[in-house]
C-alpha cells in the first residue's frame, strides 16, 4: 500500500501537444541551490502576514520574500505536511513525528513534539503524512491511524483504519479519507462513515476533493480520472487523457489548477474548458507536480519533485517568447483577419486563432531578418523592413522592389492609392493597383531618417527625428518633392532630444524629452499639451503612444508605462502600478505597443511580446506588512538578539513583544537589523526606509538594502522602526523594535550612588579642606592686615607728622606772611607816627621862631589836632585782631594769663613778640627809648622773670 502512496513523488517526463493560449503567465523557479533544502516540496501554506511555509525533505522551510529559512524536527526527518492555524502556529507532520513549531525567547522557531501525547502504544511511528485543522480539533493523520486533537494540543481520541488509508484531504471544515478496499469517507461525530452506498473509489487513489456545491464534488485520482460525485452519483467529469494526477486544487477565480505527475500544470474553468497548460514545452521547469498552493496575491505556487515555482497567475500579463515558439526581440505586431504576426529582430512570426485557443506560432517564410512595422494598407499586410518592402500572402513575405531600410507606412490623405514610406534615407511613394503594391520614386527635398511619420489635416507631413528636431514636409502639386520646414528649440519644444510624433483624438501630439506639445498653426510654432496634465508629471518623457480601438491611450514613458482607460464621459482612469512588474522587460531599443483588439494590446519586449488586457486586469496589489526579520549585536562575531517572531496571548506573531524589551551591554552597543517585506518576487524591487528613534529625527531615504546598522550606540532606550514599497508602490505597514542599551558601569545606577556618595564625602573633606585653609588664610590676612594697619598706621602717623609739619609750616609761612604785612603796616605806622612827630617838633621850632602871634596860634592848634591825632590812634585795635590770627591768639592768651597788665604793656608785649627794636618800639609808643626800656624792666617784673631770662625770647615762645 505504501509503495502505491509513494508513487505520489516519482520524477517523471513527458512532452504533449495541445492547443495553446494567447501568451503563458509569468513564473519563477526556485531550486534547492537557492532555498537551501531538499529537492521535493510535499505542501505549501502561508499566514496572514505573507510568509510562505514549506513542508520539505529537510525540514520546515519558510519564505518572507526575500530570504529563506529552514528549521528542522528532531533526527532531520522530512516533513510531509504543514498547516496554519489562525493564531498562527503552524503544525506540521513528517516523518515519525509531528507537531508545531513556535518561538522561543529569541523569537526562533522551534519544534515541540505532540507524539509524546498520544498512547505510549502508538508512538513507535513511520510516516504521519497529513495534519489539518478544523475549527475545533487538530487531525494528523498516518496510513494506520488519525489522531485527534483539540485546539489546546490536548490528545482526545485515534481512529483506526480497517485496511489502511492510502489518502487524506480537507475541504470546507470537512475531514474525508480514502481507505483501501473501503473507498472514501467523511470524519462525522467521531467516527468515519461512507461517502457512498457502494465502494466506487475502493480500489482507487484519490489525490483530490473539490467541493464544487453544497452536494457536488470533483474527485481527482492518480490513475483513473476526474469524477463528479453528488449525492450517491459518481460520473466522469472530463476525459484525463491518460494523466497521473498528484494533486487538485480550487482557485479564487473558480478555475481548478491540476498538478501532474508527467504532463505539468493544468487549468480548468469550471465546465471542464482548459484554459492552460504550462509544462516543460512552454517555459515550466520541471512537469512533475508534487503539491499546490494559492498565496494571497493569487500567485500559484508548485512543489515538484525538484524545486518550486511561482506562477503569476493574478497579474494581467502574458509572455509571448520563445516558450511560445516566438525568438527574437519583439518590435510591432498586428491582429489582421484571425491571425496575430508579430514582428522581430528575426523576421515574421504568425498565430491563428481556433476554436479550442491560439495554434502554435510560426515563422512566415522569406521574413528573415529585423522587423520594424507590419501594417494593413488597401487589404495588402505590408512589412516594414530592414531589407525593404514586404508583403504577406499565403504565410509568405514578398518582397516589392525598391529601397532597403524601411521604417514605416502611411497611407496618403487625399490620395487613397499613394502609400508613404519612410526609409533610413527620407521618404518614398509607393503605389497599390491592380498588380498590387509598386515602386514609385522618392520623393526630393528631404533624405533624412523617417522613422515616424505623420500627416495633419493640411495634408502637411511630419517627420520626428530622434535628436535633432521635428520637420513640416508639404508636398508640391506634382508628387514629386517637398519644401521642408524645421522646427527645433526656439520653436517651443525646448528641446530636440527623443522627438516623436504620435496621432491620438484624431490630433497630432508631439513629444520630446522635456514632455508633450501640440502645434500651433496661427502662431506657427509649439507649446505644452495640456490634455496630459491631470496624468502625467509635468515634463514626463514619453517614447512611445498608441491608442487602442476604444480610444484607450496606451504609453510608455521613461519610470512608467501604463494606460489611460477612457471613460463614458470623456474622462481618462490612468492604471499605471501594475505595470511596473514588466518595466525591465520591454524592448530598449525601439519601444512599440500594438493595439491588436479593443482593450487588448501587445508590449515589445526584449523576449518577445507581453499581452494586456483591460478586461482582464482586475489584480489588486496586495498590502504586506513590512518585517523585521533579525536583530543582531554585532562585533567580531554576530550574536542574534531577535528572529523574527514572538509568541503573545497565545497567538504567534510577526514582530517584537512589547513584554520582550531586549537590554544590551553598553560595550555591545553595535546592532544590525534585517528586513522583509513578503511581496512574491518583489526581493530585487523592494525599497526601505529607516528610522532608529533615540539618534535620528525621522525617515531616511528610500533604499534598496533589506538591512540596517547601527554602532556606538550611547545608552537609551530605542526603537527601531522600518517600512518598505513594493514595486507597485505600495507603502507596507511599518515595523519596529524597541530595545535599551544600558549605560557602561562608570554610568550606571550604582556608579551614580556611588559616585554621588563620593562626590558628597568630597565635598565634605573639600570642605575641611577649604575650611581650615580659610582659617589659614584668615589669619595670614589678619596678620598681613595687623601689619599693613600698622604700617598704615605709622605711614599715617609720619604722614600726620608730615602733615602737621607742613601745616606748621605753612603755618609758619602764613604767619611770616602776615608778620610782614603787620610788620609793614607796623612800619607804616612807625613812619607816620615819626613823621607826623617831625613835623610836630618843626611845628613847635616854627613856633618858637615865629613873632606873629596868630600864626602861634594856629600852629599850636594844628600840634594840638597832631598829639591828638596819634593819642586817638585808632590804629591799635585793627592791627591787635591781626596780630592774634598771626600769633595764635596772643594777646588774648597773654591778657588772660596777665590781667595786671596795662594795656601799654600789652602793646609792648607785642612789639617785641614781632621782635621790633627799641627805637621801632618808641616811636610806635610816642614814647623815648629810655622810656621804653623803663618799660621793658617793669614787664619783666610783672612777668616774674629771672633775671637770666630774656624777656623777648619768653614773649617769643608763650
Amino acid at each position: 500500500m505504501k509503495k502505491r502512496f509513494t508513487l505520489l513523488y516519482m520524477l517523471l517526463f513527458c512532452g504533449s501537444s495541445y492547443a495553446q493560449n494567447l501568451g503563458l503567465p509569468f513564473s519563477r523557479y526556485f531550486s534547492s541551490q537557492e532555498y537551501q533544502g531538499g529537492i521535493q516540496n510535499y505542501a505549501i501554506t502561508q499566514n496572514n502576514s505573507g510568509l510562505l511555509y514549506i513542508a520539505n525533505n529537510y525540514g520546515l522551510l519558510e519564505h518572507d520574500g526575500t530570504t529563506w529559512r529552514r528549521y528542522t524536527i528532531p533526527n532531520g526527518a522530512k516533513t510531509r505536511h504543514v498547516q496554519i492555524d489562525q493564531d498562527g502556529t503552524v503544525y506540521v507532520s513528517g516523518q515519525g513525528d509531528f507537531g508545531y513549531f513556535s518561538p522561543n525567547d529569541f523569537g526562533q522557531l522551534s519544534f515541540t513534539s505532540l507524539k509524546s501525547e498520544i498512547p505510549h502504544e502508538d508512538q513507535n511511528l513511520e510516516e504521519v503524512w497529513k495534519v489539518y485543522i478544523s475549527i475545533t480539533e487538530i487531525y494528523f493523520c498516518s496510513f494506520g491511524k488519525i489522531f485527534v486533537f483539540d485546539k489546546n494540543r490536548t490528545f482526545k481520541y485515534s481512529i483506526s483504519s480497517e485496511n489502511s488509508f492510502e489518502s487524506f484531504h480537507f475541504n470546507n471544515n470537512q475531514l474525508y479519507v480514502n481507505e483501501y478496499g473501503s473507498g472514501l469517507k467523511k470524519l462525522q461525530n467521531g467516527k468515519l462513515v461512507n461517502l457512498l452506498s457502494k465502494i466506487f473509489f475502493g480500489d482507487k487513489l484519490i489525490t483530490g476533493i473539490l467541493k464544487d456545491n453544497l452536494d457536488k464534488h470533483l474527485i481527482f485520482t492518480r490513475d483513473h480520472g476526474i469524477f463528479t460525485l453528488n449525492g450517491n452519483m459518481v460520473n466522469p467529469w472530463i476525459e484525463s487523457e491518460g494523466w497521473t494526477i498528484n494533486s487538485a486544487l480550487l482557485l479564487r477565480n473558480g478555475q481548478i489548477a491540476i498538478g501532474t505527475q508527467l504532463n505539468g500544470l493544468m487549468l480548468f474553468d469550471s465546465s471542464g474548458k482548459r484554459n492552460l497548460h504550462f509544462d516543460q514545452n512552454n517555459g515550466l521547469h520541471n512537469n512533475s507536480i508534487v503539491s499546490l498552493f494559492e498565496d494571497l496575491s493569487g500567485n500559484l505556487w508548485i512543489g515538484h519533485n525538484n524545486g518550486l515555482t511561482m506562477v503569476q497567475l493574478g497579474l494581467p500579463f502574458q509572455k509571448i517568447n520563445q516558450h511560445s515558439g516566438l525568438t527574437g526581440t519583439g518590435y510591432n505586431s498586428i491582429y489582421d483577419k484571425g491571425k496575430i504576426y508579430y514582428g522581430t529582430n528575426n523576421g515574421v512570426y504568425f498565430q491563428e486563432e481556433r476554436a479550442d485557443g491560439w495554434s502554435d506560432i510560426n515563422f512566415v517564410e522569406n521574413s528573415i531578418g529585423q522587423v520594424y512595422q507590419i501594417k494593413t494598407i488597401q487589404d495588402e499586410l505590408l512589412v516594414a523592413h530592414n531589407d525593404g518592402v514586404f508583403v504577406i500572402k499565403d504565410k509568405r513575405a514578398e518582397r516589392i522592389d525598391g529601397p532597403n531600410g524601411i521604417w514605416n507606412f502611411q497611407l496618403l490623405k487625399r490620395n487613397p492609392d499613394l502609400i508613404l514610406v519612410g526609409s533610413y534615407s527620407g521618404i518614398h511613394l509607393y503605389q497599390k493597383n491592380s498588380n498590387g503594391i509598386q515602386y514609385m520614386r522618392k520623393i526630393d527635398g528631404f533624405s533624412g531618417s523617417s522613422r515616424i511619420i505623420e500627416q495633419d489635416d493640411h495634408g502637411h507631413i511630419w517627420v520626428a527625428h530622434g535628436y535633432k528636431g521635428v520637420y513640416r514636409l508639404k508636398l508640391d502639386d506634382d508628387l514629386e518633392s517637398v519644401e521642408v520646414a524645421f522646427y527645433g528649440v526656439e520653436s517651443g519644444l525646448n528641446s530636440s532630444n527623443l522627438s516623436n510624433v504620435w496621432k491620438i483624438n484624431n490630433r497630432l501630439v508631439f513629444t520630446t524629452q522635456e514632455g508633450v506639445f501640440k502645434f500651433l498653426e496661427a502662431e506657427n510654432r509649439f507649446e505644452r499639451d495640456e490634455f496630459f496634465n491631470p496624468y502625467l508629471n509635468d515634463g514626463f518623457m514619453i517614447h512611445f503612444l498608441a491608442e487602442d480601438q476604444l480610444g484607450n491611450i496606451h504609453f510608455i514613458g521613461e519610470t512608467e508605462i501604463g494606460v489611460l482607460e477612457r471613460n463614458v464621459d470623456g474622462t481618462y482612469t490612468k492604471t499605471s502600478q501594475v505595470f511596473n512588474h514588466i518595466l525591465p522587460l520591454l524592448n530598449d531599443d525601439l519601444q512599440n505597443i500594438s493595439a491588436i483588439r479593443g482593450n487588448e494590446i501587445l508590449i515589445a519586449a526584449n523576449d518577445g511580446f507581453i499581452r494586456f488586457s483591460l478586461n482582464e486586469n482586475k489584480y489588486q496589489p496586495t498590502r504586506f506588512p513590512t518585517l523585521i526579520r533579525a536583530a543582531y549585536l554585532t562585533g567580531a562575531s554576530d550574536s542574534l538578539i531577535f528572529h523574527g517572531n514572538s509568541f503573545v496571548q497565545n497567538q504567534q506573531i510577526l514582530h517584537q513583544s512589547k513584554h520582550n524589551i531586549h537590554e544590551i551591554p553598553f560595550k555591545k552597543g553595535n546592532i544590525r537589523f534585517e528586513c522583509s517585506n513578503p511581496t512574491p518576487n518583489n526581493e530585487k524591487d523592494l525599497r526601505f526606509q529607516y528610522w532608529l528613534e533615540g539618534l535620528e529625527n525621522g525617515y531616511g531615504e528610500w533604499v534598496d538594502k533589506p538591512e540596517k546598522a547601527y554602532t556606538n550606540l550611547r545608552e537609551g532606550k530605542y526603537v527601531f522602526h522600518a517600512r518598505s514599497k513594493n514595486l507597485f508602490g505600495e507603502i507596507g505597514p511599518e515595523a519596529s523594535y524597541t530595545f535599551i542599551i544600558l549605560p557602561p558601569w562608570y554610568r550606571s545606577m550604582v556608579a551614580y550612588i556611588l559616585y554621588t556618595i563620593f562626590i558628597l564625602f568630597g565635598i565634605y573633606l573639600a570642605y575641611k579642606i577649604i575650611e581650615k585653609q580659610y582659617q589659614q588664610k584668615t589669619q595670614k590676612i589678619k596678620t598681613a592686615s595687623r601689619k599693613v594697619i600698622e604700617q598704615k598706621e605709622t605711614e599715617l602717623k609720619v604722614t600726620q607728622e608730615e602733615v602737621e609739619r607742613l601745616r606748621t609750616e605753612k603755618l609758619k609761612h602764613e604767619i611770616q606772611i602776615k608778620d610782614k604785612e603787620l610788620a609793614t603796616a607796623t612800619m607804616h605806622l612807625i613812619t607816620k607816627n615819626g613823621f607826623i612827630d617831625h613835623m610836630r617838633s618843626n611845628l613847635n621850632s616854627i613856633i618858637k621862631k615865629s613873632r606873629n602871634q596868630e600864626v602861634k596860634n594856629e600852629l599850636q592848634k594844628v600840634i594840638k589836632n597832631i598829639e591828638k591825632n596819634i593819642a586817638e590812634d585808632q590804629d591799635w585795635e585793627q592791627f591787635e585782631i591781626h596780630f592774634d590770627q598771626v600769633h595764635g591768639d596772643f594777646m588774648s592768651r597773654f591778657k588772660r594769663k596777665f590781667q595786671s597788665l596795662s594795656p601799654q604793656e600789652i602793646k609792648l608785649s607785642a612789639y617785641l613778640r614781632m621782635n621790633l627794636s627799641t627805637k621801632e618800639i618808641a616811636y610806635l609808643m610816642n614814647i623815648s627809648i629810655r622810656g621804653v626800656e623803663i618799660a621793658r624792666y617793669r614787664l619783666r617784673k610783672k612777668l616774674n622773670l629771672e633775671r637770666s631770662e630774656n624777656l623777648q625770647e619768653y614773649i617769643l615762645r608763650f
